[in-house]
């Protein structure tokens, strides 16, 4: 199953530029980087800042996230590009889901309570998943 906005809460996650839209905590939003570990109730990411690098724990519960689809990641499917829901409200820097901008890179808005469920789990597409 190619990766497309539609597909994205049943495909891997890890290695995927992601932003915290909106969370329960307000420190949390704006966090971006991109996902290092999955897990069934949190995500794990690689935020780089001024050279360094450090990996923050996001709960998906309570938390809305922002990926950043590009066509390698999407594979030969292309999926037309979408606008940022918060392409201009953070400065320059390093940030991840600015350097995926441009032509062929769809962002894609999820609710975290969509990703509740072991990856493993989630990404299968044969039994009797409910994620199919």
């Amino acid at each position: 199953m190619a990766l497309t906005p539609e597909t994205l809460p049943r495909h891997e996650l890890n290695g995927l530029p992601v932003r915290v839209v909106d969370s329960d905590d307000a420190g949390r939003v704006g966090i971006e980087g991109r996902v290092v570990l999955e897990t069934t109730n949190t995500l794990s990411v690689e935020v780089r800042e001024n050279g360094t690098s450090r990996v923050l724990t996001v709960p998906k519960s309570g938390s809305v996230f922002e990926f950043a689809i590009t066509d390698e990641a999407a594979g030969d499917e292309k999926s037309p590009g979408t606008t940022s829901k918060l392409a201009d409200t953070q400065p320059g820097g390093d940030d991840s889901l600015t350097d995926c901008a441009g032509e062929g890179v769809a962002y894609v808005t999820v609710d975290g309570s969509r990703l509740l469920s072991r990856p493993a789990r989630r990404t299968e597409t044969k039994g009797d998943s409910p994620w199919q």
